[in-house]
């Protein structure tokens, strides 16, 4: 759905959800989301829900009934870390208050009896507050969804405070969803919440994935057939030093046993994957594809995976039970190597770092050898750890039947 004139003018009885999907690099916040709506759409048949977002690509998803989207004009990240505006001749004040508009014109018209915001207090540049400040004089409740890792507290905490976000926070949410455990992380200790504030959090565990009901249309090489690793790196945007990293070992070591499907994602630069081709292409162990939109179909086929470990791939790999090694990048954020360091700790993947080691063909050759015999994530009994979605259901059934003054979520679960 592209154009609001779309959104039903009229109130059915089914419950209504909107989600805002932080999108403005990769594919993560939209991965993420689109769980959730489907989710919601095959527990609760008669709701609504519409996912609103910037990303280039969600019209290559698929989604469940009762799910539609709003596509907002993009925003892409600079290798500066600035941003602009992706495909209008327009600055980037301009385009976020185009954004803007639209999302508030959306919360105006579908009237929604929940608000999910994914990561962002604010939206990106404060772009949802608008559409916050109204949903709240409609009785609407909001809800900040954010997931297991942020980043370290060291720069955390002052772009917060520099967003104002923990402000947004305390004042426009209901509640706070964290898609992960408690035991593992704790993204907003470092915050100082107030305690009626801690009180609105529940720790959902982290969202079980399927396997779509339907067949990919991609085709999968030869070497898929037998036991393989998959090398995915997410949207590929970020992707480059893993699938160098994963190459430059087949050259160096001829003993790795199993063959590597590497899968560059939607984002990664052209020239850069014409490069890894042109190697890929000249050892008979390796083969890529470009993107799969159900890459879910290829986790389940293969016997490993290799990743940089975000948070929708975390979530694949404990799903589908597969023995992992985990790469996580180290800039602009720790983020995934915090993950990884938590989910090494547990027993669940293991962990190659390149921080503060070097990154040698060698090391990876070694750790791609050991993945045969790494235990599986099922192996480690970790009480509810994949029940992320089952807590959504839960506090989502809850905000939308609560007539009365709101309760928070540890308090309701009581």
């Amino acid at each position: 759905m592209d154009h609001l004139t779309q959104l039903p003018s009229g109130r059915s009885d089914g419950a209504r959800v909107l989600i805002y999907s932080h999108d403005t690099f990769g594919l993560g916040h939209l991965r993420r989301s689109r769980a959730i709506a489907n989710a919601i759409s095959q527990e609760q048949a008669d709701c609504s829900i519409v996912i609103i977002s910037g990303s280039p690509v969600i019209g290559n998803f698929e989604f469940g009934s009762g799910v539609d989207y709003i596509r907002i004009p993009g925003v892409t990240k600079l290798p500066d870390g600035d941003y602009r505006s992706l495909n209008l001749n327009l600055d980037l004040d301009e385009a976020v208050g185009l954004r803007q508009a639209l999302i508030l014109q959306a919360a105006q018209s579908f009237r929604p009896d929940v608000f999910i915001v994914d990561k962002e207090p604010a939206g990106f540049r404060g772009e949802v507050v608008p559409a916050l400040d109204y949903l709240e004089s409609q009785g609407c409740r909001r809800v900040l969804g954010i997931r297991d890792v942020m980043d370290e507290p060291a720069l955390l905490v002052p772009e917060w405070e520099r967003k104002g976000a923990k402000d947004i926070l305390i004042r426009a949410y209901d509640e706070i969803w964290v898609y992960g455990l408690e035991d593992v992380y704790r993204p907003l200790a470092a915050l100082d919440l107030p305690a009626e504030v801690e009180k609105r959090i529940t720790y959902t565990g982290y969202l079980r994935r399927e396997v779509p009901p339907t067949p990919s249309l991609t085709r999968y090489p030869k070497l898929t057939k037998q036991p393989f690793i998959l090398v995915t790196t997410g949207g590929g945007g970020d992707g480059d030093d893993l699938i160098d990293w994963v190459i430059s070992a087949y050259e160096h070591d001829e003993d790795i046993a199993m063959p590597a499907l590497i899968v560059f994602g939607p984002f990664v630069n052209r020239d850069m994957r014409r490069s890894f081709m042109e190697r890929i292409a000249r050892h008979p162990k390796l083969d890529a594809i470009s993107f799969d939109t159900k890459i879910e179909h290829l986790m389940q086929k293969a016997a490993a995976i290799v990743a940089m470990g975000g948070y929708n791939t975390f979530c694949e790999i404990l799903s589908f039970d597969k023995r992992a090694l985990i790469v996580p990048r180290t800039r602009p954020r720790l983020e995934q190597h915090i993950r990884a360091v938590a989910a090494e700790r547990l027993g669940l993947v293991r962990m190659l770092s390149d921080y503060g080691a070097p990154r040698t063909p060698d090391r990876m050759a070694e750790a791609l050898k050991g993945l045969a015999d790494q235990p599986r994530p099922s192996e480690v009994v970790i009480p509810g750890l994949l029940e992320g979605l089952d807590r959504v259901q839960e506090r989502l059934k809850a905000l939308i039947g609560s007539k009365a003054p709101f309760l928070p979520a540890r308090h309701a679960a009581e």
